[in-house]
């Protein structure tokens, strides 16, 4: 089999590209997907909130989801469902297999990965105890009873606040469940503030900062969890415990992007985001492989998801027409001073679009400070914000006839600076 490109993961990120590079003049393309339908994890997220940005209403995941479903049919773009992907060569091969087709193999010209992200898992978190059930991923309770239909628990615990998690707490008890209360092993939430407020706030569920879980107990089924403040060093302090009976503890500790084929592929990963390096483009550092979504970092909202696959989308268009070429100049996008990390992490000034949206996070909660570009040495400018934390997704705006003014430049740097 030949295609022109070849898209892993029909979720919000392998939709928006797969449309935008079909708009863009690729006519052969084709997703590949896992699962038994497109649109990914907005199958699942029946709530609200979605869809500000790029339909300018509010919509369900679901709802969001299938305006991308309904163009990718409406421009005929060819899908395979129930398919997975064992292995991307470097020379851009796709092995793949499903119960029909057996396995099989396809010559791509451009991959876009765009396989999304997982949740870290209880192994990952060393929590002591034992192993009863009742301990689920925030993730997997959510499928449970927004698709299966079942409720987890009655009694619950949530470790972790990313949006997940704050959301199960919201949505467990619309079911009847009564949660008890949110641990966060940071002294900061991990999710959006809106989600704190309309899902903890507005329910009188209680969220501890610098507290974890210290023991499980139960062993058929949960019976009860201890949480207790950590100090600095994240060691448990002695006497500042607290224990509930419960019978479920939900995990929401933070997700993973979903880089083993990326790896297998040869493409280099940065160490701080867990996904692939990329230019200005979203191009890795192999030739005609791009990525773009929640493969490539995490992001806090579906909307910058599709913008970025749509950008993806457009330079793998690009780079199939034979538009884009390796010889041009690259300079180094460089984070410092409270910035973890930028996406993307070198750009192109020859071939860069007008305006390159350069999103981040920073590592901790900043009050009253200042988003600072330096040009090499020199201060190009300063955004001052009253709040920055983790959970939420910064961004710079570069423009190309700025930077065609420093024609010697060879780093952007983005820094936190006083305000």
């Amino acid at each position: 089999m030949n295609y022109d490109l070849v898209i892993i993961g029909g979720g919000p990120a392998g939709l928006a590209a797969a449309v935008a590079a079909r708009d863009n003049g690729i006519q052969s393309i084709l997703i590949i997907e896992r699962d038994k339908e497109l649109g990914g994890i907005l199958n699942q997220c029946i709530h609200n909130g979605f869809g500000l940005h790029t339909f300018k209403e509010e919509l369900t995941g679901p709802e969001y989801a299938s305006r991308f479903i309904d163009q990718v049919k409406e421009k005929n773009i060819e899908y395979k469902l129930n398919t997975m992907v064992m292995d991307i060569s470097e020379d851009k091969i796709v092995t793949a297999m499903n119960k029909t087709d057996g396995m099989f193999m396809i010559n791509a010209q451009a991959i876009i990965l765009a396989m999304g992200c997982r949740e870290r898992s209880r192994g990952a978190l060393n929590i002591p105890g034992f192993r009863p059930a009742g301990v689920f991923s925030a993730g997997t309770a959510q499928r449970l009873v927004n698709i299966e239909g079942y409720m987890p628990g009655k009694r619950v615990v949530i470790l972790g606040s990313g949006d997940i998690g704050l959301i199960m707490a919201r949505r467990m008890t619309l079911e009847g469940a009564k949660v008890l209360a949110v641990a966060e092993l940071m002294p900061y939430s991990g999710g959006l503030k809106r989600n704190i407020v309309q899902c903890l706030d507005d329910f009188n569920i209680p969220l501890y900062l610098s507290h974890t879980v210290i023991d499980i107990e139960g062993k058929e089924r949960v019976e009860g969890i201890t949480i207790a403040e950590v100090g600095p060093d994240r060691k448990p302090i002695p006497g500042t415990e607290i224990h509930y009976d419960c019978d479920t503890l939900l995990l929401s500790c933070g997700l993973l992007p979903e880089n083993e084929l990326s790896k297998a592929a040869g493409v280099a990963i940065n160490p701080i985001t867990s996904g692939p390096i990329v230019n200005d483009g979203l191009e890795t550092n192999i030739d005609g492989i791009f990525a773009c979504g929640n493969v490539l970092h995490v992001h806090d909202l579906v909307d910058f998801v599709s913008q970025e696959a749509a950008n993806a989308g457009k330079n793998a268009a690009r780079y199939i027409q034979g538009q884009t070429s390796n010889e041009t100049k690259e300079i180094q996008v460089k984070a410092e001073d409270g910035v973890r990390y930028t996406v993307p992490c070198t750009i192109r000034p020859e071939v860069m679009d007008d305006n390159l949206c350069v999103r981040f996070r920073v590592g901790q909660v900043f009050k009253n400070s200042a988003i600072a570009v330096y040009f090499d040495n020199e201060l190009i400018s300063k955004r001052s914000k009253q709040v920055m934390a983790p959970g939420e997704m910064e961004q710079v705006i570069l423009l190309k006839k700025k930077i065609e003014e420093y024609p010697n430049l060879s780093e952007i740097t983005i820094k936190i600076e006083e305000a």
